[in-house]
């Protein structure tokens, strides 16, 4: 299936110059959707994954799916402050600024091999702060899972090595 044709490209959004790579009309069509999932569900099917960990808020879109799809556990990476246990922190930098996420403390363990799910690659800020998290819990990463990359901005550079597949890319704007 061509997802690309599904993905909407809204010009100078969030601000002028951004060729903004719009999901939603992906998930509006229910055939791309399940393609994604079950594409993914597929490909990490014999891989000894043990979670799926998906950050705030478009990793939940897919990321909780694919849990489900596996009968994995599915693990929240949010925002700071909206985690009501015992947390760890990371702070990063965005294309547009710094953010921090937290992970429960008991979320992962050392024996979980987790697959990390977001709809996006760009500067590669983002996941780096989500590995980092499930790396500080000792569990291992099996692959980084995205349904779109902007290879243009070289965002698999600041992800360490960790193996990364995305299924649709865009080498320039």
């Amino acid at each position: 299936m061509d997802l690309a044709a599904h993905i909407r490209n809204i010009p100078d959004f969030p601000k002028p110059g951004v060729q903004f790579k719009d999901i939603t009309t992906l998930l509006l069509n229910s055939q791309a959707f399940q393609h994604v999932i079950n594409t993914w569900k597929d490909r990490y099917a014999d891989k000894g994954v043990t979670a799926i960990v998906g950050g705030e808020a478009r990793g939940f879109v897919f990321g909780a799916p694919l849990a489900y799809a596996m009968g994995l556990p599915f693990v929240l990476i949010r925002k700071k402050g909206k985690l009501p246990g015992d947390t760890f922190s990371v702070q990063f930098d965005l294309e547009y600024g710094t953010e921090t996420f937290q992970i429960h403390t008991d979320a992962l363990n050392p024996n979980d091999r987790a697959v990390l799910v977001d709809d996006l690659l760009a500067t590669g800020g983002t996941m780096a702060g989500m590995a980092e998290l499930v790396k500080r819990l000792g569990a291992e990463v099996v692959e980084i899972a995205f349904v779109i990359e902007l290879t243009f901005l070289h965002g698999r550079d600041k992800l360490g090595g960790l193996p990364v597949h995305s299924l649709v890319q865009y080498n320039g704007e």
